[in-house]
């Protein structure tokens, strides 16, 4: 389990404000500046508009490079926070606690600037309407580029212009809607799907990977849509193409150096095309999606590479990102103290090597090696590890890799053990042999920032990540992992008095023997909460069977549809439209760094109507479809997650019925079979002949199924008309891979 690593300041500060009483660890970060901050809320709304000044608002998170720097450079200098303090009333916002306000205001500068990012910082009147804003000022002009100091002062002599500025929120409340037309239905999926498949294939980029040249982000949501199109169009080009496209980007980022080949886990982005030198953040978001990604990979082409990536990714957070509770942690940041010391943090000095480090680490001579070759030798040709350090210049600005390595896979264990004239098998045991001495290394120098909240979103995120990774390997272990993740949900961040998930909690003083803190009044949650959490169950649930979590899945979209649907336009807004303090409406269109939760409901819709037999979910989930009908026409790119979903109205999905007792050797064997292939069209459901449960009261239909000859029987069902019922794995696995070449080919 992951332990805390935030070293006590030897000296009292010498300024404290509100942010002091906060859970958040970003706003925590702000608590001793020079500013005088307040969080999101009433009272900060109630002095703006009392003493009208203009609110300046700035938005960031724990891990975020970027706003560490302008924390240092400018919250933290006296005069700026002077000038701010005086003049505006200042709220800090931690983005991830808060994505509804964020996405208002980022929605703003984007418009307004024609980027976006973090730190955000924006100035808005009195009653929250935006009149100017950006990302990152430096404390003082800088070439071109005007200072916070600077820009500050210009807005106070000029306010009252500014404050009737206020109209462009109202040229972005039109600009931003999304809504189907009255009788519109979704469009045709095989024709999003294909211009999907060609707008990927444009921005691919052949010899590494990915979909640009840099910086290159991991994005799951394109391969999972990849391997979704390959599973519908084997028998063509355009599939077989789509699959290799998978399979290489994978591939690369796994042997690359934005995949920590010491400590698990992946980085959030490489600064090249090569995925080499990444910056070093860890996001909890990116490790369950990756799982999820590589297992499928494993699925569909069998490669234990693939499996064991997942494996490794899922060993990371289990280890690093764990709460006591069963929660994850959100983030672990790039930047901590390098091990020669001094109070400046850097870029990856957790991760980075020198060529000095590694031979003094390794110096043993390889018996049978060519050349008295060592472990050094070895492990620095393969990892391409050089005395002057592997990091150009162009990825490292500020000189903070200077002489530092960067580990990334250079050949293949073939190549390697034939440079060094020794077996595979023995490369293997050295490299590994290696890593574990490198990661003992890494326990005694000092960790980045941990950012210990717990956010309901991404814990079901990574709940997915876990279920289907157990699955598919048939990992008892990781399937128990996946089961205290979902009691922490239940547990922690969900309100049984309101019946409402909550956004976030915190880990607690352990030294107080209190395990998890919340928020006073606690955050309610969001959108993607409801649709990411709602996903997490319903894997959980084709991963271990147990009803509960299916049931809990049917009250969770009950509940968000209460929320959050769109009566007149379809869809569902990203947050509550009751909440007046967040003055646009939005709905996220597009499948980024996390899926819109939109385009997770659409699926999640399709799915729940197959479990409970609810065909007003399957209406509703056209109606989603067909409120974002314009955007999956023209840009299906922007939402290829949501084109998956699309996928599945269009092929539909078939019902897999195990009829048998849970956890039955002769049940599992079949689940197994199901389990170890790629079905994206699918609902895998158990008949136990308890007429009592969760399904057999959804789905009368379960009664007339049963298993033949006293063995646990498989049905494989299109509306629960059904084939001819199977008690052999084998038999199952020829069934189901025939049915989906008839779907393909219908």
């Amino acid at each position: 389990m992951a332990s805390g690593n935030e070293e006590p300041s030897s000296s009292p500060p010498r300024h404290t404000n509100r942010l002091a009483k906060e859970r958040s660890p970003y706003l925590l970060q702000h608590a001793h500046n020079p500013v005088d901050w307040y969080p999101w809320g009433q009272d900060a709304f109630d002095k703006a508009k009392n003493e009208d000044k203009p609110i300046f608002l700035s938005v960031g998170y724990s891990t975020c490079h970027w706003c560490h720097v302008m924390e240092r450079e400018s919250f933290e200098d006296e005069e700026i926070g002077r000038i701010l303090s005086e003049n505006f009333v200042c709220i800090k916002v931690d983005r991830e606690e808060r994505p509804d306000v964020d996405k208002v205001y980022m929605t703003f500068v984007q418009a307004t600037s024609g980027g976006g990012g973090w730190p955000m910082n924006v100035w808005l009147t009195p009653d929250l309407r935006p009149f100017i804003g950006g990302t990152y000022f430096p404390p003082r002009d800088l070439g071109r580029r005007p200072g916070l100091k600077t820009v500050a002062i210009r807005i106070m002599e000029q306010v009252t212009r500014l404050l009737s500025y206020t109209w462009i929120l109202d040229a972005l409340k039109k600009g931003t809607a999304v809504a189907a037309n009255p009788g519109e239905s979704p469009p045709l999926a095989p024709d999003v799907a294909n211009r999907c498949f060609q707008q990927l294939t444009h921005s691919y980029e052949e010899e590494y990977g990915g979909f640009r040249d840099a910086p290159k982000f991991p994005t799951p949501v394109n391969l999972m849509f990849l391997m979704t199109y390959w599973s519908v169009n084997r028998s063509t080009s355009e599939g077989v193409e789509a699959l290799q496209m998978t399979l290489h980007t994978l591939r690369m980022m796994a042997l690359g150096g934005i995949h920590d080949h010491v400590a698990q886990g992946f980085h959030r982005y490489s600064t090249d095309s090569s995925w080499h030198v990444p910056h070093f953040e860890k996001m909890l978001y990116d490790q369950a999606q990756l799982a999820v990604a590589y297992i499928t990979a494993y699925q569909v082409s069998n490669e234990q590479f693939f499996a064991d990536v997942a494996r490794d990714i899922l060993l990371y957070v289990s280890r690093d990102l764990s709460d006591k509770s069963g929660g994850f942690y959100s983030a672990e940041d790039a930047d901590s103290v390098p091990m020669s010391g001094g109070p400046e943090k850097r870029e990856g000095a957790f991760c980075v090597w020198t060529a000095s480090e590694v031979r003094e680490l390794l110096p043993d001579i390889v018996d049978g090696a060519d050349g008295g070759a060592t472990q050094a030798d070895i492990f620095m040709h393969h990892y391409g590890v050089k005395e002057q350090g592997n990091v150009d210049p162009e990825q490292d600005p500020h000189g903070e890799l200077l002489g530092q390595n960067v580990l990334i896979v250079r050949y293949s264990v073939e190549l390697t053990a034939a440079r060094f004239g020794i077996s595979v098998e023995k490369v293997n045991e050295l490299l590994a042999s290696a890593r574990a001495k490198m990661a003992e290394v890494r326990k005694s120098r000092p960790r980045p920032h941990l950012d210990t909240k717990m956010l309901a979103s991404w814990n079901g995120l990574m709940l997915s990540g876990y279920a289907r990774v157990g699955a598919v390997l048939g990992d008892k272990a990781l399937l128990e992992r996946a089961v205290e993740a979902a009691n922490f949900l239940k547990n922690h961040l969900w309100d049984t008095e309101q019946q409402t998930i909550l956004r976030s909690c915190y880990r607690g003083d352990q030294m107080q023997g209190c395990t998890i803190n919340h928020v006073s009044p606690p955050i309610s949650g969001f959108l993607d909460d409801y649709a990411f959490v709602v996903c997490g169950l319903l894997d959980l649930y084709e991963a271990t069977l147990q009803t509960e979590w299916l049931q809990w899945a049917e009250e969770l979209q009950l509940k968000q549809d209460m929320l959050f649907w769109d009566v007149q336009g379809g869809g569902y807004f990203c947050s509550n439209p009751s909440d007046a303090t967040v003055l646009l409406q939005l709905k996220e269109d597009q499948d980024g760094a996390e899926p819109s939760a939109n385009s997770v409901s659409a699926s999640n819709l399709l799915r729940l109507s197959h479990y409970t037999g609810r065909q007003e979910w399957l209406q509703r989930s056209q109606q989603l479809l067909a409120a974002f009908s314009d955007r999956l026409t023209r840009v299906p790119i922007a939402l290829p997650d949501m084109v998956r979903s699309l996928m599945a109205q269009h092929y539909t999905l078939k019902q897999i019925v195990i009829c048998g007792q849970r956890d039955a050797p002769d049940t599992n064997s079949l689940q197994a079979t199901v389990n170890s292939l790629f079905l994206p069209h699918k609902v895998l459901m158990l008949a136990d002949g308890d007429t009592e449960d969760f399904l057999y009261q959804r789905l009368p239909v379960l009664s007339s199924l049963s298993q033949q000859g006293g063995a646990a029987t498989a049905y494989v069902c299109q509306d629960f008309t059904c084939a001819l019922p199977v008690t052999d794995p084998q038999e199952l696995r020829r069934l189901l891979l025939d049915e989906h070449m008839q779907a393909e080919l219908g």
